[in-house]
Parts: structure tokens; C-alpha cells; sequence
């Protein structure tokens, strides 16, 4: 892999070498099988845990590694440069983590997060519902009290959540759900759900185009009963808990999509330098090096703009407007190089037999998980004239 490594801390380099000796190792050999067979392989998880990385961004305070969201993005480039799936497998587990450690009391972290942390549990964030995939607050999943209004015992899950990443896999899940539907946004609360709980079940496993060795299923809650000790946060809190993790898990996939077009871009190039026509090696058409170029122009502007997120998050500063431009460029990069990629493969390129078809299958959903990058225009648009309103 080439990725720019500048300006990286020692501790930075190690973690990056060590991740890529992983994936290289274990990863990606048995990527395009998974692939094929759309089988999730719990046992890369579990190596995930065991090498510390379930619960690498995190700090040490809640059992985390303790690094920086920097050196979080470069696990998740070289995750995803060996599979995309996984990439976004581990993402996902991360993401389900945040609002835990962020808004959990001390007696949820210490229930919920130990076994996460270590890759012995894998989670799952459900949000998406069939009525409400952007538009997050419209969710219809109720949660009807159960005991005194005012100081409930438990509430009643109903409803149906779908395409969530890792269902039918994760053991632990953080569901999202209504209190009041005529509320909207004031009314959806978070709440903590374990496989196996009475009245929640697994539905239809979806059919993707990419992304295949990763699950994605729909949950059914019909009349599951959560106690209150499983409520994140307060009645009404569950959309801002939502969007402030999504903040960082839009960063996570930025870096996944930098990992990905990477991976293209280099599968391109050696196949250049290999493949003969017209007297000499493809790589001295100048049309075809143009190409090239402009993919490791559009991986590299992608990568500074996730870095740049990362790093705003390290400081606390807001990250709203940075990580949607972070994500918005890296998956828009992630689709465009994939394809120049096929179509410098040529017809090998369509075939199966060879990566960078898987690529850029792969690639197509980034531009619509973790929001989809017309609703990451209107958020950066957002910031701009609050801007200039000077508000």
C-alpha cells in the first residue's frame, strides 16, 4: 500500500504497520470467498479484539486503547484496503460504542462495554427504519411505557428496523425508537437490546450489491420488553445521541473509502506495469497515466480531508461540517476510482476473477450508508450560510 504517511507519531507507524501485516495475513486472502459466498467470518472479529482494535479509539478510562481518532482512521484504510466488508463490520461496532461511553452512566459501561471492547461481543447501531432513512427523527419503532408515565419500569419496543448492519451476527444492539411518534424528533429515545431478548427477532437477511460478506438485516420487535436501566440518556435524547455518534462513524467510513480507493488505485498501476499492448506495457500510454493520476489526485484529497476531521475530533472541536465533507469526497472518490480502476482493467476488470469488480461494488454503498452524500451537501451547505449570517 502507498499511503501517505507523513507526519505520522511512532506509535502511529507501529499501529499502522501492525494492522497492515494483519489484514494482509488474514484479512484478504479469503476476501473474494466471503464475497462470493455472503458469509461473515466471526472469527476476523475475534482477531480484531484480540489485537486491541474493537476498542482502539476509546479512552482507557472506560477500558479503551486509548488512541487518537487519527490513528483510528488508519486501522480503519487498511481494514478496508484488505476488505471492505470487515472494514465496515468494525466501523459499525465502534460506532454502536460512542453513545455508550459519551451518554451511558457508569453502571451501563461497565455492563455493556467490557465485552465489546474486547471483541467478545459485536454490535450493531439501528436507526434506518423503511419510512425513515434520512430523515431519522421521522422513525415510527415505539416504545410504549410500561408502569407510571412520569417513572416507567420498562418500555415496549414495536416495530421494525432495516438494514442494519451486522444483525443476525452482533450480540448487542443500540435501537433507536419513538416514545411519542407525533413528537418527531422529541420524541425518539435510545435504548440498549441484546439478541435474545423476548419479542425481538431477526428478519430478511438483505440481498446487496456489495458489501456482501458483512450482514445487513431487518430487526422485529414485537412487543419487547427493555427495562429502563436499558435507556441511554433521557426520553427525547435519542436523535442528538444518534446524530453526535454518527459524527465520528461518518469520519470512520471516510477512512474505509480512502482505504478502498487505495487499494484500486494500486491494483490499477501494477496492472499497467504487467499488461502488454501495442508494443510496450500499458503504463506508458499517456492517456491511461492521466488516469492514474487523477485517481491518486482524488485518494489523496479525499485522505487530507479525513485526517483533517480526525483531527478536529482529537481537539473537541465540532465536526459536524468536517466529517460530512470528509465522508461525502472519500465515498465520492472511493466510487470514481473503483470504476477507472475496472475500466483500466478492462475486460478483466468485469470479470470476478480479479478484485476491483468487488471494489467498486463495495464502494457504491458508501455513498448512501452513514447518510448519503446528497444529505452531506445540505449539511455542509448548512454550515456555510450559518456562516455568513454569522450565526
Amino acid at each position: 500500500m502507498t499511503a501517505v504517511a507523513g507526519g505520522l507519531t511512532p506509535e502511529e507507524r507501529l499501529l499502522k504497520e501492525t494492522v497492515r501485516e494483519f489484514a494482509a495475513k488474514e484479512i484478504a486472502p479469503g476476501a473474494a470467498a466471503r464475497d462470493e459466498e455472503e458469509r461473515y467470518d466471526r472469527s476476523l472479529f475475534t482477531r480484531m479484539g484480540e489485537l486491541g482494535l474493537t476498542g482502539l479509539p476509546f479512552p482507557e478510562s472506560v477500558g479503551g486503547a486509548g488512541f487518537s481518532y487519527r490513528a483510528w482512521t488508519l486501522v480503519m484504510e487498511e481494514i478496508a484496503y484488505a476488505d471492505m466488508a470487515m472494514a465496515v463490520s468494525l466501523s459499525v461496532h465502534i460506532l454502536s460504542q460512542f453513545p455508550v461511553v459519551t451518554w451511558g452512566s457508569d453502571e451501563q459501561r461497565a455492563r455493556w462495554l467490557p465485552e465489546m471492547l474486547a471483541g467478545r461481543k459485536l454490535g450493531a447501531f439501528a436507526l434506518t427504519e423503511p419510512g425513515a432513512g434520512s430523515d431519522a427523527a421521522a422513525l415510527r419503532l415505539s416504545a410504549d411505557r410500561v408502569g407510571p408515565t412520569e417513572a416507567p419500569t420498562a418500555y415496549r419496543l414495536t416495530g421494525t428496523k432495516i438494514w442494519i448492519t451486522n444483525a443476525g451476527e452482533a450480540e448487542r444492539y443500540l435501537v433507536f425508537a419513538t416514545v411519542d411518534p407525533a413528537a418527531g424528533a422529541k420524541g425518539v429515545t435510545a435504548f440498549l437490546v441484546e439478541a435474545g431478548t423476548a419479542g425481538f427477532r431477526f428478519g430478511r437477511k438483505e440481498r446487496k450489491l456489495g458489501i456482501r460478506s458483512d450482514t445487513a438485516s431487518e430487526l422485529i420487535f414485537e412487543g419487547c420488553e427493555v427495562l429502563v436501566a436499558n435507556r441511554l440518556g433521557e426520553e427525547g435524547q435519542g436523535l442528538r445521541i444518534a446524530l453526535s455518534a454518527l459524527g465520528e462513524g461518518r469520519i470512520s467510513i471516510a477512512a474505509a473509502c480512502c482505504g478502498l480507493a487505495q487499494a484500486a488505485l494500486d491494483a490499477a498501476a501494477r496492472y499497467l506495469t504487467e499488461r502488454r499492448a501495442f508494443g510496450g506495457v500499458l503504463a506508458e500510454q499517456q492517456g491511461l497515466r492521466f488516469m492514474l493520476a487523477e485517481m491518486a489526485q482524488r485518494v489523496a484529497a479525499a485522505r487530507a480531508l479525513t485526517r483533517a476531521a480526525a483531527e478536529a475530533k482529537d481537539r473537541g472541536e465540532p465536526i459536524a461540517e468536517a466529517s460530512s465533507l470528509a465522508k461525502w469526497t472519500a465515498s465520492d472518490a472511493a466510487m470514481s476510482v473503483t470504476t477507472d480502476a475496472v475500466q483500466l482493467f478492462g475486460g478483466s476488470g468485469y470479470s470476478r476473477e480479479f478484485p476491483v469488480e468487488r471494489m467498486m461494488r463495495d464502494a457504491k454503498g458508501a455513498q448512501i450508508y452513514e447518510g448519503t452524500n446528497q444529505i452531506h451537501r445540505l449539511i455542509v451547505a448548512d454550515h456555510v450560510l450559518m456562516r455568513i449570517k454569522g450565526e
